[in-house]
C-alpha cells in the first residue's frame, strides 16, 4: 500500500473543496478570514444610540429650521479634530505628484516605469501610477515636464517659480446610489434584461437615457487647492491680507484647520482618503473599510453632544465660560471683541477641552461641512433612523438647490451658532475663511 504524504492530502482536500465533506448542513463559505476593523489614526469611535435631535433652547432668531425629534444613529468613527492645513496639504501634494508622474509616464522615458507593468513588461490598462519609480530631475525630458507644472514666466511674482495651482485637478469616480436605487431601474432577471426606463441626470445638468450600470458611475474632476483669497473677499474694509498670503502654506499654521475649501473639494478629499487607505490595506491582504465621508447632519449633532442629551453646547452646560471665567471655545464672545477667548482668527485644533466623546472644537474655531443638503423643513420629512437629506446639485441648478448644511459655528460667530442644535448653510461651490470639515467612517461590526 502506497503512503500518501500530508502535503498531498491537504492538496486533495483543497481541490475537492467542501464537496468532500458534504453532509447536507449549512457551513457557509469556507476559507474566509475573520475581519477586525483597523482603528483609524486620530479618530474617535462614536457608539450607536438614540438622542433628541434639535434645539435645546428657544429659537432666538426665529429661524424655524429645526424641531425636536427622536432619532437613532448607527456607530461610526469621527476625526478628533477638524482637518488641518498639513493634512489637507498631503492631498494637494498627492494630486501634484500624480499629475507629474502621469505626464512623465506618457512621455515614455527610457528605463523609467512610471506606470505599473505586468509580468511581460506591458503597461497595465488603465494606467496605474508606479510610486516606487524615482524621478531624476536632471533628465532633460523630466526638466521640461517639471517646468510645465509652474506658472508661466509672465505670471510669476519677482521671478519666483511656483506650482500653477490651476493645474492641481483631482479626477475620481463615484456611484450615484440615489438615482440607481429608483424602482424604474430594477434589473429584469426573468428576461435577463435591464429595466431601464427613463433618464439619468448627469453632473453637468444634462439628461441622458439610462443604458446600463455605467449610467450611474459619475466622473468628477475637481481643483483641490484652497481658495486663499477668501480671507480678503469675505471681509469688506478689513485688512486680512496676511492670512491670505500665509495661512495655508506657512509651517506656523500646519496645525490650524484648513479653510477656503468648498463642499465639493471636501467631498473629493474624502474620496481620495478612502482610496489612499484601502490601497494600503489591500497590499497587506486586508479587506476594504467603509468610505471616508462628510458626516450626516444627524451624526454631527449626535457626536457634538457627546452623549449628553439635551445639552446646549458640547461641554454640557448652558454657559460659554467655565467657573474661572475662561471661554470654552473660539468664537466671537463680545461685541467687536474677538480676542477675549484667546484667538483673533482660527486657533490650533485641539486648543480647548474635548467633549465626552473626545472630540475637539465641535463648537467654534471653524464651522464644518456636513453631507446633507439644506432644507428648512428637513426635520419634518426625514426618517427617524439615520436621517439624511441629499441632493446632488448641478451647475445649472438655482442657488437654493446648492445649499449644504454647516454646523458648529466659527471664530467669527456669536454663541447661538455654537449650540449643538443650531443649523446654518453655505453653498456647495462657495469657499469661506470660517468653514472647514472633518471626516467620518461608518463602523463595520457589532455596535
Amino acid at each position: 500500500m502506497k503512503k500518501v504524504s500530508l502535503s498531498a492530502l491537504i492538496l486533495i482536500i483543497l481541490l475537492t473543496g467542501c464537496g468532500s465533506s458534504n453532509n447536507g448542513e449549512l457551513t457557509g463559505v469556507l476559507g474566509r478570514k475573520n475581519f477586525f476593523e483597523p482603528e483609524p489614526f486620530e479618530m474617535t469611535f462614536i457608539p450607536a444610540g438614540n438622542f433628541m435631535m434639535g434645539p435645546s433652547d428657544q429659537d432666538a432668531p426665529f429661524a424655524m429650521n429645526s424641531m425636536p425629534k427622536s432619532v437613532t444613529v448607527n456607530a461610526f468613527w469621527m476625526d478628533q479634530t477638524e482637518i488641518t492645513n498639513n493634512k489637507y496639504r498631503q492631498f494637494v501634494y498627492y494630486v501634484r505628484d500624480s499629475i507629474l508622474r502621469t505626464k512623465l509616464g506618457n512621455e515614455g522615458i527610457a528605463d523609467r516605469e512610471y506606470f505599473m507593468v505586468d509580468a511581460d513588461g506591458n503597461v497595465i490598462e488603465p494606467n496605474v501610477i508606479n510610486w516606487e519609480e524615482k524621478i531624476d530631475p536632471e533628465e532633460e525630458t523630466t526638466k521640461t515636464t517639471i517646468e510645465e507644472m509652474f506658472y508661466p514666466p509672465e505670471e510669476r511674482f519677482n521671478g519666483k517659480k511656483q506650482v500653477d495651482v490651476r493645474k492641481l485637478n483631482y479626477s475620481y469616480f463615484w456611484v450615484d446610489y440615489q438615482q440607481a436605487a429608483k424602482s424604474r431601474y430594477v434589473y429584469d432577471y426573468a428576461n435577463n434584461t435591464g429595466k431601464y426606463e427613463g433618464q439619468v441626470t448627469n453632473l453637468d445638468g444634462t439628461r441622458t437615457d439610462v443604458k446600463d450600470r455605467s449610467s450611474f458611475i459619475k466622473h468628477n474632476i475637481i481643483n483641490v487647492y484652497p481658495d486663499t483669497l477668501c480671507w480678503v473677499r469675505d471681509f469688506t474694509y478689513s485688512f486680512n491680507d496676511p492670512q491670505a498670503t500665509l495661512y495655508f502654506w506657512h509651517p506656523s499654521f500646519d496645525d490650524y484647520p484648513v479653510v477656503g475649501v468648498s463642499w465639493v473639494q471636501a467631498t473629493a478629499f474624502s474620496n481620495w482618503r478612502t482610496n489612499y487607505m484601502n490601497t494600503a490595506l489591500r497590499k497587506k491582504g486586508v479587506a476594504d473599510v467603509q468610505e471616508y465621508r462628510l458626516p450626516l447632519e444627524t451624526e454631527w449633532e449626535y457626536a457634538a453632544r457627546g452623549g449628553l442629551d439635551l445639552s446646549m453646547y458640547p461641554w454640557g452646560g448652558p454657559y460659554t465660560r467655565n467657573y474661572k471665567g475662561c471661554f470654552y471655545a473660539n468664537f466671537k464672545p463680545l461685541r467687536g471683541n474677538y480676542i477675549d477667548d484667546g484667538n483673533v482668527y482660527t486657533g490650533k485644533v485641539g486648543s480647548y477641552e474635548p467633549n465626552e466623546y473626545g472630540l475637539y472644537d465641535m463648537s467654534g474655531n471653524v464651522a464644518e461641512w456636513t453631507r446633507g443638503a439644506y432644507h428648512p423643513s428637513a426635520y419634518i420629512f426625514q426618517h427617524d433612523l439615520e436621517p439624511n437629506y441629499e441632493y446632488n446639485a448641478t451647475p445649472q441648478d438655482p442657488p437654493v438647490m446648492k445649499r449644504k448644511v454647516i454646523r458648529g459655528g466659527s471664530w467669527k460667530d456669536i454663541a447661538y451658532f455654537l449650540q449643538t442644535g443650531s443649523r446654518d448653510y453655505e453653498y456647495q461651490d462657495s469657499t469661506k475663511p470660517f468653514v472647514g470639515f472633518r471626516n467620518v467612517r461608518s463602523y463595520i461590526g457589532v455596535n
